[in-house]
């Protein structure tokens, strides 16, 4: 038997080198290939000299140096399995079943998963987990891009040293998945190259993804019984004209089709002579726990998640976790495509440990406990090795990431992904003054030299500056706040932070209290939009005119440096309180003009609305201040009215009113303009001084808090209420009276000791005799208070009741604070007579008198 096993292996052997020799060529290639892409796209400046030979493993537990008896037997049972598998699959490749570790020692791969959950909220979720993973660790690729690796490092090592191949990466990843809850497995298969040499020059950025569009529901069916439509009343010939420019516009549709087609073919990549043989670990997560609808598998070099049905999956050949071993018996020649995830189907997927054949995801938790329990007290069926060996407990120390290390995400704290089109750059927090933490750029071509846009993500910022987007072609900049601002800001749009220049400014409007949502201001215009407002405004339309104009106006002569205001439109949203046509809908200020226009609501079934403009006299027709109104100076058009004109009066008094909202009016541009004045200012310091905001609790970073932690460290309490005591000189009172000589007689001392511990003793009475007086009226209070409801208690009201009962319990919370601290004061008197007397024994203006006692 044993030769026989020797005989094979040699054959296996041979296979395998005939099998590297036909590829060598297309390999050394790839080879070359892979490295040229790594350099580029993941590895750090450092990545290529590192050498795993030179990692210290001498500190390592003994479990990573030596196999325990329950492992030793797990590889013997793994090797007879192998050889059952060679025996019956004689055409496939080996098994990837026990590499050695990173001290030389084989290990089951199954051993090698550490289901851990770690304390941070973000790696509860599954795509948490990936793209910390992927951030995290730096991929290097397989030393034979054809053959599993001979090694598989434990995750703790992984973590260590940040870098990984794709099994590293499956590892880590599988086992913070299952200590997050979900029902995951390594997978050892194989796929398309660019899935394998983490290319993704031909990739869609995520961040440029568009959501999928939700399909529209097709056209009715028609109806019979339906109303006819009206006859075709159109044009025959524009007809035919239309039918010409349709038929030329889809003619040069389809050239912009072909010419696209061009494109999309000089795009894919090219052929690939190691196509369907390049080895890749992934991670499967089946459906069912952690309510997930539907199995997929993860890409742990990009965080991704890709469908079953993935023609980059190319095959699989096997799957494991932390508790057994499966081997994958389904034809693969269409890839992943029709395969089906069903590990308990003996038939499809050959398991290792029959013992514990139940899959995972089939068990309910109550069953696996029952499971496991049934394990534990069952012991006759030890007799048979395969059907009752359990998976021995994973060989590798708890996974540890530190916070520092979590914040810190990437490798050296940057990192840089090409995609098509794009670059993605990552930064860990606080790493960057301006707290910029994500920056994607967008070309316009493949060989990304034309910059289109620039997408920055920031953090951590105290002026709430959360995103800024730059269009290369239009030098439009957008800052995006998170709310918070000092000014409420939401969006702010512009070429240039100087004033009187093109921008948009959005406010969350909540937390304004004229409600402005939006101001868009140009070189002689400014509109505001509003929302909530009591008064109904939604729009605010103010046009200026040019400086250094003489235009004769009344109210622009307040300052010289301001525009002056030619008109001012405001819009209003109907008002249901008032009747339609005396609902003003706009109005509008013609300054330069001496007019004002007011429009009002639509009523129901008109087309029309109602009008009123109003002409102002010149202020040279005024006798003084006083307005006179002729009927020349109004115009009204009532909607649908026959009646007559209104009121000379009513006309006089509304026009005095406008006047009056005129000037107000003005006054608020002239304050929508030094506020946006306000606003450019204010941006453009905190541009210039842009500051970080740190948490009081991050004692690390925030200096301040740090350094009274230190300093509160390093003083003991005895030291603090020392320093606090030296401060009060307990006996100056007392010196005065004696006159502060440096010498007392032995009578001076013994009078000053017995003043001051007199006076402590007075104060200490004094002091319970207040809290004892107090606590006799409180007492004295409650008791009158109960008297008094006894005797009115059948004509009182349940409210009054209750309202006595609260002012009762209050009362008596009161008395039983003031008994404690009566109590505690009695307590601590004697204490605080005795310290003191200790203190003024010790005391070296008295020391030499008291030195005998």
């Amino acid at each position: 038997g044993g030769r026989m096993e020797v005989l094979e292996e040699k054959e296996e052997e041979e296979q395998r080198e005939e099998e590297l020799k036909a590829l060598e060529t297309s390999d050394i290639l790839q080879d070359v290939e892979t490295k040229v892409s790594m350099e580029q796209v993941c590895v750090p400046s450092d990545g290529p000299d590192f050498d795993w030979s030179s990692s210290d493993t001498s500190q390592l537990p003994s479990s990573y140096k030596t196999n325990s008896l329950k492992e030793k037997q797990l590889l013997h049972i793994a090797d007879h399995f192998l050889q059952q598998y060679a025996h019956l699959c004689p055409d496939r490749k080996p098994l990837f079943l026990h590499p050695v570790n990173e001290c030389g020692v084989e290990k089951f791969v199954s051993t090698t998963v550490r289901p851990t959950l770690l304390p941070y909220t973000e790696l509860y979720h599954w795509d948490g987990c990936a793209s910390f993973v992927s951030d995290y660790l730096t991929m290097e690729p397989l030393e034979s891009p054809i053959t599993p690796p001979s090694s598989l490092y434990s995750p703790t090592t992984v973590l260590k040293y940040q870098r990984g191949n794709c099994f590293d990466f499956s590892v880590l990843l599988c086992s913070m998945l299952i200590g997050a809850g979900y029902d995951a497995y390594c997978v050892h298969g194989y796929a398309a190259r660019e899935i394998c040499t983490l290319d993704e020059t031909l990739e869609l950025c995520p961040l440029l993804r568009k959501p999928q569009e939700v399909p529209k529901e097709g056209m009715k069916k028609s109806n019979k019984y339906r109303v006819k439509p009206p006859p075709d009343l159109q044009s025959k010939f524009e007809l035919q004209q239309e039918a010409k420019k349709k038929a030329e516009t889809e003619a040069a549709q389809k050239n912009k089709e072909r010419e696209e087609e061009k494109v999309t073919e000089v795009e894919k990549p090219e052929h690939d002579p190691l196509h369907g043989l390049r080895v890749h670990a992934w991670v499967l997560v089946l459906s069912g726990k952690k309510d997930v609808p539907e199995t997929f598998f993860i890409n742990p070099f990009t965080g991704n998640s890709h469908s079953t049905t993935d023609e980059h999956f190319l095959g699989i050949e096997s799957v494991w976790n932390h508790r057994n071993y499966w081997v994958n018996m389904q034809d693969c020649r269409n890839g992943c495509k029709d395969l089906i995830f069903d590990l308990g189907d003996t038939l499809r997927w050959e398991i290792l440990l029959s013992g514990s054949s139940k899959p995972l995801q089939l068990l309910s938790d109550a069953e696996e406990e029952k499971e496991f329990s049934d394990k534990e007290t069952d012991d006759t069926e030890k007799e048979e090795e395969d059907m009752s060996f359990d998976m021995p407990p994973s060989w590798v120390a708890p996974i540890q990431i530190y916070p520092r290390e979590f914040e810190a995400r990437c490798s050296e704290g940057r990192k840089v992904i090409l995609y098509k089109k794009a670059k993605l750059e990552k930064w860990a927090p606080y790493l960057n003054g301006n707290g910029l933490v994500k920056r994607l750029t967008i070309y316009a071509d493949l060989d990304c030299t034309e910059v289109v846009e620039v997408r920055e993500w920031f953090k951590n910022r105290e002026d709430m500056l959360d995103m800024r987007e730059v269009n290369k072609q239009t030098q439009l900049t957008t800052d995006y706040f998170s709310p918070g601002h000092l000014l409420s800001l939401k969006a702010h749009t512009y070429t240039s932070l100087e004033p009187e220049t093109e921008y948009t400014m959005e406010f969350y409007n909540a937390a304004r209290v004229d409600g402005l949502q939006k101001r868009v201001e140009t070189a002689n215009e400014m509109t505001e939009y509003f929302a909530g407002r009591d008064d109904f405004l939604h729009v605010r339309y103010m046009e200026f005119g040019k400086r250094g104009k003489k235009i004769h106006l009344a109210g622009t002569r307040t300052d010289v440096n301001s525009r002056p205001i030619v008109q001012i439109k405001e819009c209003f949203h109907r008002n249901p309180q008032r009747p339609a046509d005396e609902d003003v809908a706009e109005r509008i200020f013609l300054i330069t003009e001496d007019m004002i226009q007011l429009t009002y609501h639509l009523k129901d079934k008109y087309i029309t609305a109602s009008k009123k403009d109003f002409f102002k006299a010149a202020e040279g027709d005024r006798k003084g201040n006083e307005m006179f109104m002729t009927p020349e100076m109004c115009i009204t058009y009532q909607a649908g009215s026959s009646e007559k004109e209104e009121k000379l009066l009513h006309l006089y008094e509304l026009l005095q009113e406008l006047t009056a909202e005129e000037k107000q009016l003005k006054q608020q541009v002239r304050q929508s303009e030094a506020e946006a004045l306000k606003i450019l200012k204010i941006r453009e310091n905190e541009e210039t001084n842009v500051k970080l905001s740190v948490s009081i609790y991050n004692t690390e970073r925030n200096e301040k808090r740090r350094q009274q932690y230190e300093a509160v460290k390093n003083t003991t309490e005895d030291e603090l209420w020392g320093r606090g005591e030296q401060d009060l000189d307990y006996l100056a009172p007392f010196l005065i009276q004696v006159g502060h000589r440096e010498k007392m007689t032995k009578g001076q001392a013994l009078r000053v000791r017995d003043d001051c511990l007199t006076d402590l003793k007075h104060r200490l009475i004094n002091k319970a005799n207040i809290i004892q007086a107090r606590l006799e009226k409180a007492a004295e209070e409650l008791q009158k208070k109960d008297q008094w409801f006894q005797q009115n208690q059948n004509r009182l009201s349940a409210e009054e009741e209750d309202d006595f009962l609260t002012r009762r319990s209050e009362t008596l919370f009161h008395i039983q604070i003031l008994a404690l601290r009566l109590n505690r004061e009695k307590q601590t008197a004697p204490q605080k007579y005795l310290a003191l007397e200790e203190k003024l024994r010790r005391d070296p203006r008295l020391a030499e008198h008291f030195s005998h006692a």
